[in-house]
């Protein structure tokens, strides 16, 4: 079970604002986009077997299989903010975004392409983008 620590109402909100602005969002959006979506992927695919890491804003372990607890995981995947709010969202494929080098993934059950995007994100941008209104939450 993964312990909630983003306010599900302040990921949706920064979620919102990211949708109306990925270029313009800085790290008061990005920060509780990333671990809001991060959290809602792993309670989804529970698990320790890949750690999925988005740095500087946070790192899950989900998928089931091998759990590890100490050193380096069985499988690691990284990216960055961007191109993981835009695989959560459906606005990337995984394959594309391995392929232009903004994924690193290694080890077993690293390829997440099966799993992304999540459908209440996804379903929160197309909202966003729909209203077009501005953002009014603080970049």
């Amino acid at each position: 079970m993964v312990t909630r620590r983003t306010d599900p109402e302040a990921g949706r909100a920064a979620l919102t604002a990211w949708a109306r602005d990925p270029e313009g969002a800085r790290r008061p959006v990005l920060a509780p986009a990333v671990r809001h979506t991060l959290e809602l992927f792993a309670e989804e695919h529970p698990g320790g077997a890949v750690e999925l890491r988005v740095p500087p804003y946070a790192a899950v372990q989900a998928i089931a299989g091998t759990r590890h607890t100490r050193g380096t995981p069985p499988a690691v995947v990284e990216t960055d903010a961007a191109t993981w709010l835009a695989l959560v969202t459906g606005e990337e494929s995984w394959a594309g975004a391995v392929a232009a080098g903004r994924i690193t993934a290694s080890g077993e059950r690293s390829d997440l392409s099966a799993l992304l995007p999540l459908t209440g994100p996804r379903r929160v941008v197309r909202t966003a983008r729909a209203d077009g209104h501005p953002a009014e939450e603080e970049r």
